[in-house]
């Protein structure tokens, strides 16, 4: 179990150092194209082939995934920040502050979530600069991704309310937001930490989702669900198998990262 979950981390990392650095490169212009090959084949020049636009894949493949896994856990932070401000903290108040948190929440998860977030997505201009709709994609991914940590960190808050230590220092004369910033957030810290990774691939899952139907990363900045839109027009699997390159890649960091995750809850 030690090697699968070591070997899902240094794949994670491989390939998040791997789009990050190789973006960096001057090479890779993700926007660069090559008229004289628009739709080419793999080859020395182009390793991953070009698209109908003659812009090289492997590029855009490079900058799409450090798209994706620099602010995934952008979104993530914002999403744990709402749900530690909301969930933990109308936890540990308890009283009507707890009543509305949880009516809150429960909302929020009543709404199937995708949905919710393609109608906010789509409320938004639509014809945005590249880093603006990124900005806006994961924004709204980590405004709207906060209910179901924050009903595990209320939880796990309304349990802490009544333990020893906390009447103890309550009765020291702390104040509450010392209690919960001194006491509470340290005992919360494992569970938000975990919440946090769970939702990095979740919400590298939704953009993907969101940039296929055209509703995420504007063109020409490539994220990898953009990169995906490529495989509505594949007519044959042997002529344009480079173009699965941008799903393999989705496949094996979600995966990786998930492994990780359950790996470290199991042990």
């Amino acid at each position: 179990m030690r090697q699968l979950r070591r070997a899902a981390i240094a794949l994670s990392a491989l390939l998040v150092v791997a789009s990050v650095a190789g973006s960096l490169i001057p090479r890779f212009d993700y926007a660069r194209q090559d008229r004289d090959h628009v739709n080419a084949s793999a080859g020395r020049e182009h390793w991953l082939g070009t698209d109908d636009l003659g812009r090289d894949r492997f590029s855009r493949l490079l900058h799409g995934t450090a798209v994706s896994m620099l602010l995934a856990p952008a979104a993530a932070g914002i999403a744990m920040l709402f749900a530690f401000v909301i969930g933990a903290a109308a936890g540990f108040a308890g009283g009507w502050w707890e009543r509305t948190a949880k009516t809150t929440i429960d909302l929020f998860l009543s709404i199937p979530w995708l949905f919710l977030l393609l109608m906010v997505r789509a409320m938004l201009p639509l014809n945005t600069a590249p880093a603006t709709s990124v900005t806006i994609t994961f924004l709204v991914l980590g405004i709207l991704g906060w209910a179901a940590p924050a009903r595990i960190l209320m939880a796990r808050a309304h349990g802490l309310r009544q333990s020893d230590f906390i009447l103890l220092a309550r009765a020291a004369g702390v104040s509450p937001w010392r209690l919960l910033g001194k006491h509470v957030m340290p005992n919360l810290r494992p569970v938000l930490v975990a919440q946090f990774w769970i939702s990095v691939p979740v919400f590298v899952l939704a953009e993907a989702n969101l940039s296929i139907l055209g509703l995420g990363v504007a063109e020409p900045l490539p994220s990898l669900g953009s990169l995906l839109r490529e495989l509505e027009t594949m007519l044959s699997l042997r002529v344009d198998w480079c173009r699965f390159a941008a799903l393999a890649v989705l496949v094996l960091l979600v995966s990786s990262l998930q492994l990780v995750i359950f790996r470290r809850e199991v042990s």
